[in-house]
């Protein structure tokens, strides 16, 4: 089994934190290791650095290099730009089919995920590399325990062996109501973004449902090592359509399968979902360490400076060197919004 770490988010959704400088994958949100770091490290048990291989963009090659030194310089697959996920595993795969055999398993990643059991979740990736051996196309869902609003959802259908179902649907972010409903349902779970599949399954799967896809990344992968394609390479990768592998592959092959899991986990997607997995006082706030607060609940101050709270609730509180982000917890999702009123307003100094 090989590894593929998506390492590409800008994690605008963490600004003022998150720069172009520094994306969401290199934050110490939660220790005193980056969110990379702990994503590499959770895999040790089972892959070495050898095959654990990390895709970004050329911008944050210097960054991987300072947070997983270990990982060989070679094992960096370097994206000209970000085309969404399904454009990043077909440039992965082709290019790991250089190097290993058509039947070696391939589990994909996000770079910035929490996950608590560490035990369940290396039990999860040995169950999808038996079910990628025999050519499944496998993705995790996660187990919900409330009506999720800002996660896909997979409808579970028939069951392939114990705690292995066939996806009969993939489901975009639903309303409160439709939530519900898929909770009561029971057989739906979290889209969590993580994959395993053997290399000529995924490759050949890309051959018959995203030829525009993967036909020119071929040629891409020809060019790879050519140190004067650069531009030519660019060109060609910003050609290829924007996709998720979901819609790209996964919602159209009858491959696919699910293994649901619950090991605790969370994609972080905004600072409230920080929030939810920091410590709390008393009254369920988050704040640092020298703080004072007056009648005040449910708040998330990040912070180098003393803080008083007086009578709010509910804040998102973000205070770096340059900015501070002040929003109601419900609104968090819309901080990176506020990135995009700053590129058009061009103060690039604050990106």
């Amino acid at each position: 089994m090989i590894a593929v770490i998506m390492a590409g988010g800008s994690g605008t959704r963490f600004w003022p934190l998150s720069k172009e400088s520094k994306p969401k994958q290199y934050l110490q949100l939660f220790s005193d290791k980056t969110m990379l770091r702990k994503t590499v490290e959770r895999l040790y048990p089972v892959i070495g650095p050898e095959k654990i291989f990390i895709v970004s963009t050329a911008s944050q090659k210097e960054l991987i290099r300072k947070n997983v030194p270990e990982i060989p310089e070679e094992n960096l697959i370097v994206e000209p730009l970000g085309r969404n996920t399904a454009p990043c595993i077909a440039l992965s795969a082709v290019y790991l089919s250089g190097k290993y055999s058509p039947q070696e398993n391939m589990l994909v990643l996000p770079s910035d995920h929490v996950i608590i059991e560490q035990d369940v979740y290396l039990a999860s990736l040995k169950k999808a590399e038996e079910a990628a051996s025999k050519g499944f196309l496998v993705t995790f869902g996660i187990k919900p325990d409330y009506p999720a609003t800002g996660y896909g959802y997979i409808e579970a259908g028939e069951v392939i062996e114990e705690n292995t179902y066939r996806i009969n649907n993939f489901k975009e972010k639903p309303d409160y109501k439709t939530a519900k409903s898929f909770l009561e349902a029971g057989n739906y779970y979290w889209n969590s973004g993580m994959f395993m599949w053997n290399l000529e399954t995924i490759i050949e799967s890309f051959k018959q449902y995203a030829p525009s896809i993967i036909e020119p990344v071929f040629d891409i992968v020809d060019l790879y090592h050519n140190t004067d394609a650069g531009s030519t390479i660019s060109k060609i990768y910003a050609d290829i359509p924007k996709q998720p592998v979901d819609v790209a592959i996964m919602e159209k092959s009858t491959k696919g399968i699910v293994i649901p899991v619950d090991y605790h986990w969370s994609d972080v997607g905004s600072w409230r979902a920080v929030s939810e997995l920091q410590e709390k006082d008393k009254n369920n706030n988050t704040l640092p360490e020298k703080s004072l607060v007056i009648t005040s609940e449910d708040n998330y101050v990040h912070s180098s400076k003393l803080v008083a709270l007086i009578d709010v609730n509910d804040l998102i509180v973000v205070e770096t060197d340059d900015a501070l982000l002040i929003a109601d917890k419900a609104s968090a999702e819309k901080v990176k919004d506020v990135v995009e009123l700053i590129k058009k307003r061009n103060w690039t100094e604050y990106l």
